[in-house]
């Protein structure tokens, strides 16, 4: 026990100690040097008399010491006590609580921000992996939270030793087994998916405020991660986007081949599933806001532009105002109320738009588990093209289901219109679409099977393009006959994406 007060190398003051483990004991501590606070780890002198356990010690200052990293913890220096004695490593302070510690004290965390941490531990653990350093304990503990918001990892002081000996070191428990990897549990090779697995248990109890799996030992709980899947976190909270918690359960996969391969794919999932959630909810702030615009620009295209660019939100209530009086005064020549006709719709002879009701728009997934973000399907028609209906996330890069192949929606456009053409305006142009019509279609057959959509009661392909462009104008052969249905049926994906997305969609007449 080092008294405070006590300085070490002739410039760091120990202030008082704010963490303790099996290896070592953390201080605040106080460079005199530069007059800042630090944090000091310290070990204890009688590990510091196993030469292994010295030298792992000493591994751990030289690994990350390696990394320059906004989330990762950053080491300034390392020394040893005057006259020979423990090492110590110092590190950068950060005043705030760690993850494990904000859980507690807020049950659950909101979904976007619990996303936006995750994506900065991904990215962390990404840098690290570059430099093949796997952390090997990922937890919350071992993520610090600042005051002004934003993840730093730390700790990588048991960095190689469980492949080397499996869970225990002289039978003392390496880390929690809270968030182990199955491998992990069983003293197999450990690697960088390793992390993801932790992290994703991780964003597990961040979601839920709870660890998937407890037990009368760490063993026990251990085993459990190698024999049980992780509960559905939908059921814990069914307030989670599919997209967020596809996201889950491909991270903690028990099959090294179905789990994320590697920190940058586990990332740009978690880009998408944080962009859907956003636009979801239509807010964000603080870390999130930070983290949202980080994100790639195809994830950015899927956001709300009230969430990106605030002054010109402003302005489109302004123009959406403008549009709704529009539509209303259009209502008493209609037999439905219009919302309107999105921006960059042009119409000409023979070419006007169709006024939709809000209502209009309705998921279609007859093939799959039912509609897709049936939450933002109202989207396709609200004359916003900034405002997007998403497919949710293929990993195989096709929109492949149980019972066949394809996605999308339909429009109801009652009475009846005789339409000629349909626009579409897409961030994530690329994917192939088919549009087909109806007067009555069989919408109460179960989700899932393989009917065909022709004996559903859909005829057609009225319409289709094999690349739709950001504004995509399909003409329409109807016959001459009027229908009530148009399904818009994505049979793809934009290439190198998982999903579609689309702002708005127009009819013309």
């Amino acid at each position: 026990m080092i008294a405070p007060g006590s300085l070490l190398g002739g410039r760091y003051r120990l202030d008082a100690e704010i963490g303790r483990g099996g290896m070592s004991t953390v201080y605040l501590a106080f460079d005199t040097v530069l007059e800042r606070p630090v944090a000091l780890k310290l070990m204890h002198r009688d590990i510091a008399s196993d030469s292994d356990q010295l030298e792992r010690f000493r591994r751990e200052a030289r690994s990350v010491a390696q990394l320059n990293h906004p989330h990762i913890v950053t080491v300034i220096d390392a020394g040893e006590e005057d006259g020979g004695g423990a090492p110590y490593i110092v590190f950068e302070y950060i005043e705030g609580e760690n993850l494990k510690q904000l859980i507690q004290r807020e049950g659950v965390l909101e979904i976007l921000p619990a996303l936006a941490y995750a994506i900065e531990i991904a990215r962390a653990l990404g840098a690290a992996h570059e430099r093949l350093i796997v952390h090997r304990d990922v937890k919350p503990q071992n993520v610090l939270i600042g005051l002004e918001g934003g993840a730093k990892i730390t700790d990588f002081g048991i960095a190689r030793m469980l492949t080397e000996e499996g869970l225990t070191v002289a039978g003392r428990v390496l880390g929690t087994t809270d968030y182990v990897s199955p491998e992990q549990a069983l003293g197999q090779r450990v690697t960088g998916q390793s992390d993801l697995y932790s992290l994703g248990i991780v964003l597990y109890e961040m979601l839920t405020g709870q660890v998937p799996f407890s037990g009368d030992s760490p063993v026990a709980v251990a085993m459990r991660h190698v024999r049980e899947d992780v509960p559905d976190v939908q059921r814990r909270r069914p307030e989670v986007a599919a997209a967020t918690a596809s996201v889950l359960d491909r991270a903690v996969a028990k099959d090294l081949a179905h789990r994320y391969p590697d920190a940058a794919t586990m990332v740009g999932a978690l880009e998408e599933a944080l962009a859907v959630e956003a636009s979801r909810s239509g807010a964000a702030t603080g870390e999130v806001t930070s983290v949202l615009r980080t994100l790639p620009a195809g994830a950015r295209r899927r956001l709300p532009l009230r969430m990106l660019h605030p002054w010109r939100w402003a302005l489109s209530l302004v123009l959406v105002a403008v549009v709704v009086a529009i539509a209303l005064v259009l209502a008493a020549g209609h037999a439905h109320l219009g919302t309107g006709v999105a921006p960059g719709v042009s119409s000409g002879p023979g070419s006007t738009p169709v006024p939709l009701a809000q209502s209009a728009a309705h998921g279609y997934n007859p093939f799959g588990t039912g509609p897709e973000n049936r939450d933002q399907v109202e989207n396709l028609v609200d004359s916003d093209p900034n405002t997007i209906w998403s497919t949710e996330l293929y990993y195989d890069g096709t929109l492949s289901k149980p019972g066949g192949v394809g996605a999308g929606f339909y429009l109801d456009a009652a009475p009846a219109v005789l339409a000629n053409a349909i626009e579409i305006q897409t961030p994530t142009p690329g994917f192939p679409v088919q549009v087909y019509v109806a007067n009555q279609f069989q919408s109460s057959l179960p989700y899932g099977d393989t009917i065909p959509l022709p004996a559903r009661g859909w005829q057609g392909p009225v319409g289709l393009s094999s690349y739709v462009h950001e504004h995509e104008r399909l003409p329409l052969d109807l016959g001459g006959r009027p229908f009530r249905y148009y399904l818009v049926w994505l049979t793809g994906l934009p290439a190198h994406m998982r999903s579609a997305s689309i702002g708005d969609v127009t009819l013309f007449r």
